[in-house]
């Protein structure tokens, strides 16, 4: 397959194994990130050697907020479809900094469904989250439910990104999937994740600062790198106007058993510390896949054994431990 792809978030983690997976299959692939310091931008050099090998890949390091610098890229490929991973992450981040999440995870996505606009593209994929569901017990989340109530300066952005997707596919006829993840993790992963604090400190014997209460209350519908990518990959082929996918593993687990997993593959014990919910934080994530099974045939096959061996594999290997 051959077409050119601008990806936003190219140096990011789920962007460069997009990217990885697309450039594989020969896509043609326009990546940019604004690598800005949220987490070490080590992580994000390295990805983008994964990348800089494959001679179909041209990288710009681009802020989506900066709207003429994006236009220049319009004006000089001629890209057929655009996916849109790049956003200011972290709900806890977010209460610190909610100005950031506004330029990049609204005002970006504007710039760019705007661009698309001019440029007559009408095909868009948007990476949403799970978050825009907000603290509910009624679960698993389904995509047709309503969400106007998310928790998080974080959560409240993606759910405007994905209102003015809606608004652009209604008035322009784009075809825009919208992309739910659900807790992703693996090789890669960034270092402000829970995955990647829960491994790190308990390898090098720190505690763990835990935002639950000892009866483990928090579950997560934990959702490996490489099942993402496939629902990803997925989506490209389905254009159908407006669309909300939820991608997830469909069976949370709970966060404690999570870090008791991490306890059986390395043999260590982990010390915690435990701190309670923290605000932003919701009880429970749990997607239901149904709509991208029927319609996408995405299904995801890793279970959090076997996505925490491979994860800890590349852990070790990278952070040298």
């Amino acid at each position: 397959m051959d077409s050119t792809i601008l990806l936003t978030g190219a140096a990011g983690f789920i962007g460069s194994h997009t990217c990885e997976r697309l450039l594989q299959e020969d896509h043609q692939i326009i990546g940019i990130d604004n690598l800005n310091n949220y987490y070490d931008h080590q992580l994000k050099h390295y990805n983008l050697k994964h990348l800089q090998k494959y001679n179909n890949f041209q990288f710009y390091k681009e802020d989506i907020s900066n709207y003429n610098s994006l236009k220049s890229l319009f004006k000089k490929y001629d890209i057929s479809r655009v996916i849109h991973l790049a956003a200011q992450a972290g709900v806890r981040y977010s209460l610190e900094n909610p100005f950031i999440y506004q330029k990049s995870n609204v005002e970006g996505t504007l710039n760019l469904l705007e661009l698309c606009r001019q440029k007559e593209i009408a095909n868009i994929i948007f990476a949403s989250s799970s978050s825009v569901y907000g603290d509910r017990n009624k679960v698993p989340f389904k995509e047709g439910e309503y969400v106007d109530k998310p928790v998080s300066i974080y959560a409240a952005t993606k759910l405007a990104g994905e209102a003015l997707c809606f608004t652009y596919s209604h008035l322009y006829d784009f075809n825009i999937n919208c992309l739910r993840f659900f807790t992703v993790y693996g090789p890669r992963g960034r270092p402000d994740m829970a995955p990647h604090k829960f491994v790190y400190n308990i390898l090098t014997r720190k505690t763990i600062k835990y935002y639950d209460v000892p009866t483990g209350q928090i579950a997560r519908d934990f959702t490996y790198i490489d099942d993402i990518i496939d629902g990803i990959m997925l989506s490209l082929t389905y254009w159908k106007g407006f669309e909300i996918f939820n991608l997830g593993f469909g069976n949370p687990f709970r966060t404690i058993d999570f870090i008791r997993i991490i306890e059986d593959l390395t043999g260590l014990k982990a010390q915690i510390e435990f701190i309670g919910r923290q605000p932003g934080d919701v009880a429970i994530t749990y997607a239901d896949t149904t709509k991208a099974k029927t319609l996408l045939g995405f299904e995801a096959h890793t279970s959090v054994k076997e996505g925490m061996r491979k994860y800890l594999e590349w852990f070790k290997g990278y952070y040298n431990l």
